[in-house]
């Protein structure tokens, strides 16, 4: 960054092939942060042949299981070492807010050593042929060459969940944060090269995902590719991958269902469970300026209760302190880009062309200080239906859209009726009708009277066009591996098939 080289290709650090370089902004206020390399197609190939050549040599795959578990759990203590710096480079690239920040540097930490610990734990699995003299196992092994493509919204955080699975499985990779947040994945590269990554294990370029994620993409020598990001993309890689066979795991966005249900109780009733549940409605959508692909987008509220309900979510929402990630009393920052903000106010624009009604926000905040930035107010559209593209596109930004319902089948139709199937939510006080829900719901990760949270030991991903794949917990390590059957005879005789 500023003059160092930011390209980590075969345990070296280098600048650009062509000396490109690109102007990193920070959100709040349009400033340029930092100005790193822009790697080139060049340079993607030489990062995939250094990848290629560490995973062939097969030091890396052969190391002991005890030995990179232990590289895993150093991983750790240095991201809790640097937990600090870290987490100002991820609101500086980002926007998000400082206090989000330190839990995402928290959450990628927890993953290391969930892998850490997973793959110590790992045994071959003995198969019973019926015969004493024969050894039948099922072993792992790693899958060869990953190429690992991050989004803008969680950089670090997504990577983890792919450099952490592909490390433990004795996999080779290249990486590629998105071009638009690079910074605190350099700095992490840094951290594991001091943690003894070997040469050529883990790879770093920055750059277009046109240009450079094309290349990376379309190298024959990539065994598998891990790319968390947006559906039209995904289809390119997908399509491009099938020419050379390539495995790919993809995870794509959504269009999340946030259903409430009338049993949660009245207003002000905080005993039954309504201020939890337009407080969790609320964080869903708005929490990182609704740049979260599991955001709770779409507000499906029982019909008896819809009115007052969503008053009192655009109540809160219009008391959301905006701001600086850098300043403490700030409880979101701005969108990530110009070009995003422009994207999320096209559909705000088309959200009323389409006869949804504005109940609050649809605006840039008028405050002076936040003219510099791109900020958006929470915005809230209600009697919406599925005929309009608000509701059924990923408007990817702080937009909630309110559709209504009348019974429980209607909710669970209207939570399905979606392209997507990533995440979803259902308040309701009632337990059974709770678990009838959330098993009819056609999604990766239902939440039951919460809305948010997830573990590094359970699979993330969705249905549909959310994706295929898992990331997460033991599946998303398998992702990482081939399974190989070793059959040993012990006792090798004539197979005596043929008589001549």
């Amino acid at each position: 960054m500023d003059g160092e080289p930011d390209l980590w290709i075969g345990g070296s650090w280098r600048h650009a092939s062509d000396g490109g370089t690109r102007d990193i902004i920070n959100p709040a206020h349009g400033g340029v942060a930092a100005v790193v390399d822009e790697a080139t197609p060049d340079d993607a190939s030489a990062a995939v042949a250094a990848a290629r050549a560490a995973f062939d040599d097969g030091a890396w795959r052969a190391t002991p299981v005890t030995e990179r578990a232990a590289l895993l759990e150093r991983v750790a203590d240095l991201l809790q070492r640097d937990k600090e710096s870290l987490a100002r480079l991820e609101t500086t690239d980002t926007g998000k807010t400082l206090a989000e920040s330190r839990i995402d540097i928290d959450d990628v930490t927890s993953v290391f050593r969930y892998y850490a610990k997973l793959v110590g734990a790992e045994a071959d699995r003995v198969v019973d042929v019926g015969d004493a003299a024969v050894i039948s196992r099922v072993v792992r092994e790693p899958i060869g060459v990953c190429v690992l493509i991050a989004p803008w919204n969680y950089p670090l955080l997504q990577m983890s969940w792919k450099v952490a699975p592909a490390l433990a499985a004795g996999c080779t990779m290249v990486a590629k944060p998105s071009e638009v947040t690079p910074l605190s994945t350099i700095a992490f590269a840094h951290l594991l090269e001091e943690a003894g990554v070997p040469p050529g294990v883990v790879n770093l370029v920055q750059g277009s995902g046109a240009t450079l994620g094309a290349a990376l993409t379309d190298d024959p020598d990539v065994d598998f590719i891990s790319f968390t990001g947006g559906l039209a993309t995904g289809r390119t890689i997908a399509k491009t991958a099938a020419t050379h066979v390539t495995k790919v795991a993809l995870e794509l966005g959504g269009k999340n269902p946030h259903i409430v249900f009338a049993d949660i109780g009245g207003p002000g009733d905080r005993d039954s469970g309504w201020d939890a549940a337009v407080d969790h409605v609320l964080t869903g959508v708005f929490l990182h300026s609704g740049q979260v692909c599991s955001a709770g987008t779409r507000l499906i509220v029982e019909e008896s209760i819809a009115d007052d309900f969503v008053a009192a979510v655009a109540a809160r929402a219009e008391k959301i302190t905006m701001g600086d990630g850098m300043d403490a009393a700030s409880e979101t920052g701005p969108l990530v880009s110009e070009q995003h903000r422009d994207k999320v106010e096209s559909y705000v624009r088309l959200g009323i062309s389409e006869g949804a009604r504005l109940v609050t926000g649809g605006a840039r905040p008028d405050d002076p200080a936040m003219a510099d930035g791109y900020f958006y107010l929470p915005t809230i559209f209600d009697h919406c239906d599925r005929s309009m593209r608000i509701v059924t596109e990923e408007t990817f930004g702080p937009i909630l859209t309110v559709e209504r319902f009348t019974t429980e089948a209607e909710a669970i139709a209207l939570g399905n009726d979606t392209e997507y199937g990533l995440a979803a939510g259902v308040r309701t006080s009632d337990t059974a009708r709770g678990e009838r829900v959330v098993r009819a719901l056609r999604h990766g990760t239902v939440w039951l009277n919460d809305f948010g949270y997830y573990t590094a030991a359970a699979e993330w991903g969705g249905f549909g066009k959310s994706g295929n794949g898992r990331e997460l917990g033991p599946t998303g390590l398998a992702e990482y591996q081939e399974i190989k059957h070793i059959w040993h005879n012990t006792a090798p005789g004539a197979a005596g098939w043929f008589k001549g």
